[in-house]
């Protein structure tokens, strides 16, 4: 057996289990240390981008918005799947932020990549700051987004509602702590086109095929 931290997880056989319109589940065998072979279910799914969009009043976007999941709604960053072939991430985000709040922004750079839930799903989030945000011409909504509510909540009542357990999507409490990090000039985000090397890419390339 291979020194710990050594060992190539081969996957000896991958089978379809189920594709839908934003997720497809497969089942692959993998090779574990020792020899022993294990299934692993996968849920592949779009890459995605949300946005941490702070106003020049120090105020951060969040959009109230029901999840059927989890039966109920979340406050949340504005968020989405990168469902367009060959979109970049950033202006996805734009395309977001423009969608879900009305609100276009000047400066964009990428505070965190987030794995939702690496245990069984290649989900992956990245999560940009905006600055310089404006008025812009919000498209038409449709489905969930003609409930969403959008409120401009102060930064520091952001950090606060993470702690105490109002906001709980993963993705948005990254978001929010990031933000506030940066902007206080604790950290140091990339470039807004900075390279994405862990984008998850199966489900678009399946759905192409």
């Amino acid at each position: 057996m291979a020194e710990p931290g050594r060992h190539s997880f081969e996957t000896v056989s991958s089978e379809l289990v189920y594709e839908g319109a934003i997720i497809a589940v497969r089942k692959d065998e993998v090779r574990m240390p020792g020899g022993n072979v294990a299934p692993r279910e996968v849920v592949e799914h779009h890459a995605a981008v949300a946005v941490a969009a702070v106003d020049e009043h120090g105020r951060i976007a969040l959009i109230h918005q029901y999840r059927h999941p989890l039966g109920r709604r979340l406050w949340e960053l504005p968020a989405g799947l990168m469902d367009l072939p060959g979109e970049p991430a950033q202006p996805a985000a734009a395309r977001e932020l423009l969608e879900e709040t009305g609100f276009t922004a000047a400066q964009w750079s990428v505070l965190a990549d987030v794995a939702l839930s690496p245990g069984f799903t290649d989900e992956v989030v990245r999560v940009f700051l905006a600055t310089g945000v404006a008025p812009g011409e919000r498209p038409p909504a449709h489905d969930e987004e003609l409930d969403v509510v959008l409120s401009w909540t102060p930064l520091d009542e952001a950090v606060a509602r993470v702690f105490s357990g109002d906001i709980q999507n993963a993705t948005s409490a990254t978001g929010i702590l990031a933000a506030k990090l940066a902007l206080a000039g604790s950290g140091e985000p990339r470039p807004g086109d900075a390279p994405w090397p862990g984008q998850p890419t199966a489900f678009a390339r399946r759905k192409a095929r």
